[in-house]
């Protein structure tokens, strides 16, 4: 769910946003919907050719409104912690880019082995990567992130609680909107020895700790 930590601090002491979801394997419901739809309840489904998700710590206090290709999430501090983005399943290691008209990162799962990943476009006063492992860096659309590996243990996951690594590409110049050449960042790990498994789903999401606010984001 949260990166680690220190995600708390980022996301509690500036009520700032960012994007990393990670699903209750058992909290989950799949849906298939038309057209428009408004989440309320921590789900899972595709709309217009998109993959949505949402979860929340608790049962309620934030509503995810899923359009084609767009998404509102609005969430309050009874929510606690709230996840929603929409994007693809599966996701490709082939994706060329995703366009975001926000500052969240791309990301997203893979399986055996079992990886959580982010390619982090922008972030509050708190760099989330903080504790993790610089490996390197790479240069993509126009700017330089650096590259971060940490492990998780027994930790939520979408294949429930177990231990899993945690990849990062961290941009060091913060920006809203733009295209992300995610295979950019494949590579650039890879070459790092940090190897993805077979993917899972793949989105730009929002979350909100102890927060109020609303996000509104455009995918394509």
């Amino acid at each position: 769910m949260v990166s680690f930590e220190s995600l708390v601090a980022l996301c509690s002491a500036a009520a700032a946003v960012m994007a990393v979801p990670t699903q209750h394997a058992n909290a989950t419901v799949e849906h298939e919907l038309a057209r428009r739809t408004t989440i309320s309840t921590s789900s899972t489904g595709t709309l217009n050719g998109y993959y949505y998700s949402m979860w929340m710590q608790n049962s309620a206090g934030a509503t995810m409104e899923v359009n084609s290709g767009q998404y509102s999430l609005t969430w309050d501090t009874s929510s606690e912690n709230v996840v929603g983005g929409i994007g693809w399943n599966p996701g490709s290691t082939e994706a060329s880019a995703l366009v975001a008209m926000a500052t969240f990162p791309s990301y997203g799962w893979t399986q055996n082995p079992l990886i959580e990943y982010y390619i982090v476009e922008s972030y509050g006063t708190y760099n989330p990567s903080t504790g993790a492992t610089k490996l390197g860096s790479v240069t993509s659309d126009g700017g330089t992130y650096d590259i971060y590996h940490t492990v998780r243990t027994n930790q939520p996951s979408i294949e429930g609680t177990a231990t899993f690594d945690q990849f990062w590409s961290v941009r060091q110049s913060k920006r809203v909107g733009g295209s992300v050449t995610t295979a950019n960042h494949f590579n650039a790990w890879a070459a790092s020895g940090l190897t993805l498994g077979t993917h899972n789903y793949q989105i730009l999401a929002t979350e909100g700790y102890e927060s109020s606010r609303t996000s509104s984001i455009t995918v394509s």
